[in-house]
């Protein structure tokens, strides 16, 4: 695995710049495949006095290698150092003797390096972009029209979609994580559907699942929950709508005046223009004179996501764009009446009314009502609660993710992986035996 950007760690400090869905992604899809006999080691930038390896579990390592200096770098700019840290990694693998069956890359920053190291390695190279330039671009420029040259200069599309383009040619798989991402990458890059197959991020069942109502009720008592609860989480960052959904909480508290909004996000965000986020947010709050009714609190430990999700009456993806939205996928595992954004992929997956209800939160109306009614009709309740759990078991489980990579590139690289074990002596027995 190559995730270059973030902070890459067994315990990840999620709601840091850069690290939050993706980085859970790579590591539980590691610890899958580690499951299904697979040695995996995640290769990603170190700085900041980080250690140069760390353990994971027996069968999972985080490698670290260094380029740009010691200090953070966002991943709108890490591609400039990328070469550097290719050459540091090959070097590194070189000096241990590693060699893979495989690489998957994660993001077009490690799309680039995956692409390069595969080249040097001569290995299949897998590539999941997780987002799309050319979608990231249309959805921030309409949002912002007059905002066009400011939007490229901090986020680099011309330079980002190129590097896609070039990344989507060169390698022989792309992972596309929703189906509508799967029809952008053929649409805008023009890649044949022979090479793209679409398999969904994952959740873990182990943590995320319901509990009974009493359960529930202890859960609201510890945490001083009163009144019906609308909860989110996420970075602190434009494109997840929390403004949005302040302004769609607005109608909910104006009908609902019992109606509580709790907010956990991430107060550090790496793109450009988000820093006075917060301060906006507590205005746009006070404006609307939701300040009694509305908490807001940095993001969350680990441990206690799933009780977050379980003690909201209603959880909310509220994003402008959202490649996928795994917090709404473990807040559905949970048993949570969840209303997701139609801007994004998951949506399509779901049943409106039946698994989940979806709206467009640009739609401010729309999206305040969407909440009305997953607070309001106890029918509706029960079956988002019962239904919306079994969905995504069904679909999203990591274990099953994890299969279905194994799958698709066995698929894909079967004639190309028998070829090579013939040719290399002392290599491991392909996906049966260990990666």
């Amino acid at each position: 695995m190559i995730s270059t950007h973030g902070y890459v760690a067994a315990q990840p400090p999620l709601g840091a710049p850069d690290t939050g869905g993706q980085v859970v992604f790579v590591l539980e899809l590691s610890r899958k495949l580690a499951q299904l006999g697979c040695r995996v080691d995640i290769w990603t930038r170190r700085f900041e006095g980080q250690p140069e390896m760390e353990a994971v579990d027996e069968h999972v390592n985080i490698v670290r290698v260094p380029c740009g200096g010691p200090d953070f770098i966002s991943k709108e700019h890490l591609h400039t150092f990328i070469p550097e840290w290719v050459e540091n990694a090959h070097r590194l693998m070189v000096k241990h003797g590693w060699s893979y069956y495989f690489i998957n890359s994660h993001y077009w920053d490690a799309g680039l390096a995956g692409e390069s190291l595969a080249a040097v390695l001569n290995v299949p190279h897998v590539h999941t972009p997780h987002s799309l330039g050319s979608w990231k671009q249309r959805q921030m420029e309409d949002a912002a029209p007059d905002e066009r040259d400011k939007l490229e200069k901090q986020f680099n599309f011309a330079i980002r979609r190129k590097n896609e383009q070039r990344i989507f040619e060169s390698c022989a798989l792309v992972i596309a994580t929703t189906p509508p991402q799967a029809d952008l990458i053929a649409k805008d890059y023009g890649i044949g559907p022979e090479k793209i197959r679409m398999i969904p991020p994952g959740y873990d069942d182990n943590r995320f699942f319901p509990v009974s109502e009493p359960t529930r009720r202890t859960l609201r008592h510890e945490m001083g929950y009163s009144g019906p609860v609308v909860a989110s989480i996420g970075r602190l960052a434009r494109n997840k709508g929390f403004d949005l959904l302040v302004r769609a909480f607005a109608i909910v508290a104006g009908r609902m005046p019992e109606a509580r909004l709790r907010l956990a996000v991430g107060m550090r965000s790496s793109d450009p223009g988000d820093a006075d986020l917060l301060r906006e947010l507590e205005e746009l709050i006070a404006t609307h004179g939701l300040g009694e009714r509305t908490q807001v609190t940095t993001s969350l430990p680990d441990e206690q996501m799933a009780d977050y999700y379980r003690a909201a009456d209603v959880f909310v993806l509220s994003s402008r764009y959202e490649p996928f939205g795994m917090t709404a996928v473990e807040a559905l595992a949970c048993g949570t009446p969840t209303v997701v954004t139609t801007r994004g992929g998951l949506y399509r997956a779901l049943d409106f009314g039946v698994h989940a209800l979806y709206t467009d939160t640009e739609d401010i109306e729309e999206f305040g009502i969407a909440m009305l009614q997953a607070l309001k009709y106890q029918r509706l309740r029960t079956r988002l609660h019962q239904q919306g759990s079994q969905r995504v078991r069904a679909l999203f489980t990591w274990s099953g993710i994890a299969q279905q990579l194994v799958r698709a590139v066995e698929d894909r690289m079967a004639p190309s992986l028998a070829e090579d074990e013939t040719a290399t002596s002392g290599a491991a027995p392909g996906f049966g035996g260990e990666l």
